[in-house]
């Protein structure tokens, strides 16, 4: 990072996304960016890049010499977006539709330099296969988890309800840092070249 000059910054107030970019042991600062999610009908690999995008730009317009690093992750099943629960009910609909099935978790990252407005971006995308509880024991889920897509956590160990993963267990928890390692790596190479010219 030293040789990149500049400050990163996460565009998340994610406490996941915070601890999981602790392990890079790389310094950085907490912008939470704060923009809307509405976008057009997209597959969700363009979805979580454009919002990823989208987040990291937002924060890097009001930062000088910084890198940027936005994230977005959704749940997706059966061709259905489950984002995070709006209320209560909703996040009943949401683990019954998970329920004993396969779904796919894609997040988003883009890594924005404010100073040249140059950026890259990634996706990831995880298999998982939600355990097949009981109405009694799903009931038991209903309300833990309103602040995450697909409103399960598969970092918490009290939480039996995902059976199998297949796939980076990191972007299920929201930020992918093989993804975020190669973003790092190819502006690095970026700042490099203009350096050797």
């Amino acid at each position: 990072m030293s040789a990149l000059a500049r400050t990163l910054v996460l565009a998340s107030a994610s406490p996941r996304r915070r601890e999981l970019l602790r392990a890079l042991k790389l310094p950085f600062r907490i912008a939470p960016s704060h923009v809307s999610e509405e976008v057009a009908p997209c597959t969700p690999r363009r979805l979580v890049l454009e919002l990823a995008l989208r987040k990291a730009r937002a924060v890097a317009g009001r930062r000088k010499r910084a890198l940027v690093l936005g994230a977005d992750t959704i749940v997706v099943c059966r061709g259905e977006v489950l984002n995070k629960p709006i209320d209560r009910e909703d996040g009943r609909r949401i683990l019954r539709s998970l329920n004993g099935r396969w779904h796919r978790v894609y997040t988003g990252v883009a890594l924005v330099d404010s100073e040249s407005g140059r950026w890259w971006r990634e996706a990831a995308v995880t298999r998982v296969k939600a355990r097949r509880l009981t109405a009694e024991e799903l009931e038991r889920f209903v309300g833990r988890h309103m602040d995450k897509a697909g409103a399960y956590a598969v970092q918490d160990h009290g939480d039996p309800f995902i059976e199998r993963i297949v796939g980076p267990f990191d972007n299920v928890v929201g930020l992918p840092l093989a993804s975020v390692r190669s973003l790092l790596r190819r502006a690095l190479c970026a700042r490099r070249r203009k350096t050797a010219r």
